[in-house]
Order: structure tokens, then sequence, then C-alpha cells
């Protein structure tokens, strides 16, 4: 769907209708009380309202790994963790490398972050078959990835600062912590400080997206209490027993109760997430102009050759290098069957810089033309990055199979020879 929506973008900003695309996007809408209110433009709605549920899921998907997931164990996180941190600099460095000293040099952080949807997606279609423990280290990857991403988008992007503003903020995660440490296992309490966590970030400056990593990273994630699915036990056969909607509730709640609070607020929120956030925000930030001229203009720009270059090399020559590095001095493994050549080929395919690059990107140029060819080259690096990733992945899929061999029955004994003439037995 996130394809799909780009290519739509991309037609649609390219067609006759392309000043519709621009005047859809730029339309004001607001929420008023009385004479207080909130109105931003549809596209800032979508990227800063809406992106907030997606960084929300991904803050959950990091705190769910950090509490009982692969990131708790030191040794399986370390090779990710390090390809992470390389492919954060390394790219970096060949962007800068190419626009250092320019007006575009501040757009540096476009080319830090994986798209973990196009990643996971990729791999799913074109990688190889058993794709799972290779699967597990590139989310660990992007996972690290995410999170540094995020750090340089909240300190290095954001322009002016309310501090009353930001002081709200502040007691608001204090709050947060507090409902977490005190075991407060039901959403509401969450989904309410976070909404007016949202909007206390919008008016402090620092961009706003920023609450939903921190309500995904405060939200607890640890499994409750062995007697809390004790008592789900309890109603239940009270229920079966004696029925009645009082029962039918407290059965209802003493499962919700069971079920780690992170857990659930993931599952209501990642359709949306998926389905509707971030195709919605492709729609809204993929539609460049590709006349001839343009792209003319853009791959003569240092600009648009450093964002792709960094996509695909900075993160092939980081990821790979930095693992290996990790390797090399113990401080990690590499699950399952995954080798080397799969290491090199997930860090070609982790090139695809789509969903937080194009954000930042919004983030980073005011200049409208800075901003298009930004945009064309994290369109162009994605791609050769995916096309890339793929054909190598499936060419050392046939070579270097990812799944464990199927084992053996034990062989049987011949039977003892007879003779000839001899009577065989049933």
């Amino acid at each position: 769907m996130l394809l799909g929506a780009t290519v739509v973008a991309l037609a649609w900003a390219n067609s006759p209708w392309r000043d519709a695309y621009t005047a859809l996007w730029h339309t004001p809408a607001g929420v008023y009380v009385g004479g207080a209110g909130l109105e931003l433009d549809l596209q800032h709605w979508v990227n800063d309202l809406a992106m907030a549920v997606f960084f929300t899921v991904v803050g959950l998907e990091i705190n769910r790994e950090l509490t009982r997931g692969e990131l708790r164990d030191p040794r399986a996180v370390a090779v990710p963790a390090l390809g992470a941190v390389g492919g954060l600099l390394v790219p970096v460095l060949v962007f800068l490398a190419f626009n250092a000293g320019t007006d575009a040099a501040h757009g540096w952080g476009v080319v830090m972050s994986t798209d973990t949807a196009f990643l996971v997606g990729v791999l799913a279609l074109f990688g190889p078959r058993c794709p799972d423990r290779l699967r597990l280290f590139l989310l660990t990857l992007a996972i690290v990835d995410d999170i540094g991403a995020i750090a340089a988008m909240a300190v290095f992007y954001t322009d002016d600062v309310d501090v009353r503003a930001l002081g709200a903020a502040g007691v608001l995660v204090v709050l947060l912590v507090v409902l977490r440490r005190r075991g407060v296992w039901r959403l509401a309490p969450y989904v309410a400080v976070g909404l007016a966590l949202w909007v206390a970030v919008l008016a402090s400056g620092v961009h706003a997206t920023i609450a939903g990593v921190l309500v995904g990273l405060l939200v607890p994630t640890a499994v409750p209490h062995e007697r809390r699915r004790r008592a789900v036990a309890v109603h239940a056969r009270r229920f079966l027993s004696e029925g009645g909607a009082d029962r039918e509730h407290l059965t209802e709640v003493a499962g919700r109760a069971a079920v780690p609070t992170g857990d659930r607020l993931q599952r209501a929120l990642h359709p949306w997430s998926a389905y509707v956030v971030v195709p919605l925000f492709g729609l809204a930030n993929a539609g460049v102009r590709l006349d001839p001229q343009t792209l003319a203009d853009a791959f003569s720009s240092r600009l648009t050759i450093g964002v792709a270059v960094a996509l695909v090399a900075g993160n092939a020559l980081g990821i790979t290098g930095a693992a290996t590095l990790a390797l090399r001095l113990d401080l990690g493994d590499l699950p399952g069957r995954v080798r080397w050549g799969h290491l090199m080929s997930g860090a070609v395919l982790a090139g695809i810089g789509f969903t937080i690059s194009l954000f930042i990107a919004q983030l980073a140029f005011d200049d409208p033309v800075h901003l298009e060819r930004a945009k064309i080259g994290v369109l162009a690096g994605s791609l050769v990055a995916a096309v890339a990733g793929s054909v190598l992945l499936r060419w050392l899929g046939e070579r270097l199979p990812l799944c464990t061999p199927p084992r053996l029955p034990p062989t049987l004994p011949p039977l003892p020879w007879r003779g000839p003439g001899a009577r065989a037995s049933g």
C-alpha cells in the first residue's frame, strides 16, 4: 500500500492535475473550541499528527524488544546495533563529502534512516527462502537505526523552542513514568496523557512526532504478574457457571489486565499505522515533479547525487564494515544460519530510506528546490537499494540457504540375508 500510494502521488504530481495535488495538501483544517483552536494544513496534519501514530508504534516495538525481546541479550544485539551505528554515521559522511560548504549540508539527516516497512516488505517478496533469522537481524538493526534517526530529528531539526510548553511536556512525561511505575494497565490514562503531550510538544516547537516516540517507550510492555492471568481463569469459570453481563464484563476486564498494556496499544494502533498513516504519508509527501528538465537539474545537483549515493553506498559500507568489526572483536554473533554474504546483501537493502528520509527532508529544507532535489535523491537511492539488495539476496539464497536442514530419520539396519530360496517374513 505504501508503494501504491507513492506511485499515485508521483503520477498525480506529474499529471495535468498537479496543481490540485498541491492545493489539496495545503488546504487548512482546524479544531476549535470557542475562541481557542488549532489549525494546520492537511500535509501538516499528516506529518505532525498521523505520523505521531507511526512513531508510537515504532516506540512500542523498541520498548517491547528492550523489555522482553531480542534486545535484552547483549551478544544478540551487538552486531546489528554496531551495524546500525555504521549505517547512521557513514551515510552522513558520504553526504557531507558531496555537500560540505553548501546550503544543502544541513540536510545530512535525510540519509540516516532505514525504512522498516519497505525493508521488511522487500525481504518478504524478493528475499531468500526461510528469511526469518535475517529478518530478525535487519529488524534489530532498523530499530537501533530508528532510535538514532529520531534522536537526531529531535536535537538537530528543531527551530524555536517555547520553554513553558516544553516544561509542560516534561511534566506530562513524568506523569507517564508515574503511571508506568504504579502498574496502571488501562489504556485510557496513557492515551489521554499522550494526546496532551502531543499538544504540548507541538506548542514547544519540537517536532510533535517525538510525543509518539515517548508514549511508545513509556507504556508498560512487561508481562503482568501471574496472579492476573490466574484471575482470568477464575472469572471465566464463574462466567461459565453463572453467566450474566456482570460476569462477562469482569472476565473481559481480567483478560485485558493480563495482557501487557503496550501489546494492547500496539494491536489497536498497528493496523491504522500500516494501512492508513504510512500510505497517507507517502501520498502526501512523495509527489515530486519528474519532468525531463527537473530530472536533469536534479541529477546534476550535488544534493541529489549525495543523497542517493549516501543511501546506497553509505549504508552498504557502514553497516557491513561496523558489523564485521563487531564479529572480528567477538562482541556478538550472527543469528542462526545468517552468513557474511547475507549481512552484506541486507546492508544494501537497508539503503531504502523512504519514510523517515522524506520526513526529515521536510524538516531540513525550507527551499522548495532543495526539498524537491532531496526527494528525488531519496526515491532514486531507495529504488537502487531495493533492486540491488533483492538481486543479491536471491542470488545468495540459492547458494547459502537460510533454512535449517531437516532432520532425517535414522537409517534402518539392513535385513539379514537369508540366502536363495529363504522364505521372507511379512
